[in-house]
């Protein structure tokens, strides 16, 4: 794959989640992610794991968006720079105020903060302290709201080119953390501030999330009427959007102002609107669910495809490389013994010429498909290439290593294959090694071992195993 073709991959998957396509940018990323790791190529293997990570988050699977950000923060600590930094901060800050950890969410808010500080970009120090101030809000620690909020905003003048929409988004909190505080004289002076800013009607969450606070304004003052329409006007922008969640905590305001008002008949319209919005809350959570099952069935049939070979169905190279690699070494750190067993099939190439490929293939499926009946637990085989096969024994001594060579050779030995009315005897040779007292932590080097006892078996006179 060349350079150009990783960079599609890398365009397609940030495509994808623009577009709200997250089964499909989970797959995507999967796909860009294995092939990142197979050209060493660390920039699509943070794009893949960044991607999966906010592509969890938007479908609710937590557990999986912090498994991916986790594989992220593994590879940027190595290779990734601070832009890469100011992503996992992003991220990790998104997924810490789900789980409501306020505690490392503001933990994670402070390193892009300082990072901000040591970059000189005010826009990210701004918003920063606007989400430090935001925390502290949900927490009604108002006092801490509002210093965040000014530090915040005095970074957002700073910023060049100004950006009017950075400075209203920390006013909001600033707004927010006064009237918690019962100071409605300065959140009135900001709330009429930011009343007619024109930079509103190019940013409709923000806008919506201003009439929310006038409507706050005004029920901390006992005017439920004016409350009610700043937060009826707030629930038709939010519809415009369509964030269900946002709005249902507007229904259930809108719901405590008609008891306060007692206008029973606005009362029962808005209940209504409210019921009817939990059951499209119940739809959707109903349809993540089954989006979250769906994106695993296709993940592990994917994986399965992209671990199995084609004509065996037994593992192929990379995921017997990829295993083995781990299993050596948890073998080193345990002192474990791990046993590589390398085969082939004596004269394939004699089978192939008299009998055709097509026989000589289902001579390599025979064989795979025996020898994977007699695989134990901690065993693992797969097809390494053409008619070579390779067993990977997990704990095992050398000499057991042996006797399963021995149990493989006589099994294969055992297979009744025919082609014209004619038996067609299978013979194999066979190297054997182990990883030496975990000395050994590469499969590489294990495979490498056994197929030196391979190729003596083949010099020796074939139809033999040779242990290393």
């Amino acid at each position: 794959m060349k350079k150009e073709d990783l960079q599609l991959l890398q365009q397609n998957v940030t495509l994808l989640r623009a577009e709200g396509k997250y089964k499909e940018t989970i797959e995507a990323c999967y796909h860009l992610l294995r092939c990142g790791m197979e050209l060493h190529d660390h920039k699509s293997i943070l794009i893949a794991h960044l991607n999966n990570a906010a592509s969890y988050y938007c479908i609710g699977d937590i557990e999986e968006a912090f498994a991916s950000i986790g594989a992220y923060d593994e590879v940027c600590s190595k290779y990734g720079d601070e832009t890469d930094q100011l992503h996992l901060y992003n991220v990790l800050f998104l997924l810490y105020e789900y789980n409501k950890d306020f505690d490392k969410a503001k933990e994670t808010l402070e390193k892009s903060i300082e990072l901000g500080k040591k970059l000189k970009k005010f826009n990210i120090i701004s918003n920063g302290y606007s989400n430090y101030s935001h925390v502290y809000i949900v927490e009604e620690n108002y006092a801490d709201a509002l210093e965040m909020a000014k530090m915040g905003l005095a970074m957002a003048k700073l910023h060049q080119p100004a950006s009017p929409i950075l400075e209203l988004r920390v006013k909001l909190n600033m707004a927010e953390a006064y009237i918690g505080l019962g100071d409605f004289g300065a959140s009135r002076s900001l709330i009429d501030e930011m009343m007619n800013d024109p930079v509103f009607d190019s940013f409709i969450r923000e806008k919506s999330q201003f009439y929310m606070l006038q409507g706050s304004w005004y029920s901390k003052q006992n005017l439920y009427r004016e409350a009610f329409e700043s937060l009826t006007y707030a629930k038709e922008l939010v519809e415009s959007y369509h964030d269900v969640y946002l709005l249902k905590f507007i229904q259930e305001e809108r719901c405590k102002l008609c008891e306060r008002m007692d206008d029973i008949h606005l009362g029962y319209t808005v209940q209504k609107e409210y019921i009817s919005l939990l059951n499209e809350i119940s739809n959707r959570e109903i349809a993540l669910a089954a989006l979250k099952l769906d994106v695993k069935h296709s993940l592990t049939a994917i994986e399965k495809k992209a671990n199995t070979d084609y004509l065996t169905g037994l593992y192929n190279r990379n995921y017997l490389e990829t295993t083995a690699n781990v299993w050596l070494k948890q073998a080193s750190e345990r002192n474990e013994s791990i046993v590589c067993i390398v085969f082939d099939i004596d004269n394939f190439k004699l089978i192939n010429d008299e009998y055709g490929h097509l026989f000589g293939d289902e001579v390599i499926k025979q064989v795979g498909e025996a020898c994977s009946k007699i695989m134990g637990e901690n065993e693992l085989i797969g097809r390494y290439g053409g008619d070579e096969f390779v067993v990977i024994v997990k704990g095992a001594s050398l000499e057991r290593g042996k006797k399963k060579a021995e149990l493989i050779k006589e099994t294969v030995e055992n297979l009744q294959m025919k082609k014209d009315g004619k038996s067609v005897s299978i013979k194999t040779s066979m190297g054997v090694a182990d990883n030496s007292d975990g000395t050994v932590m590469y499969f590489n080097d294990l495979f490498h071992a056994a197929d030196v006892g391979l190729y003596k078996a083949k010099q020796n006179g074939r139809n033999q195993i040779c242990v290393q």
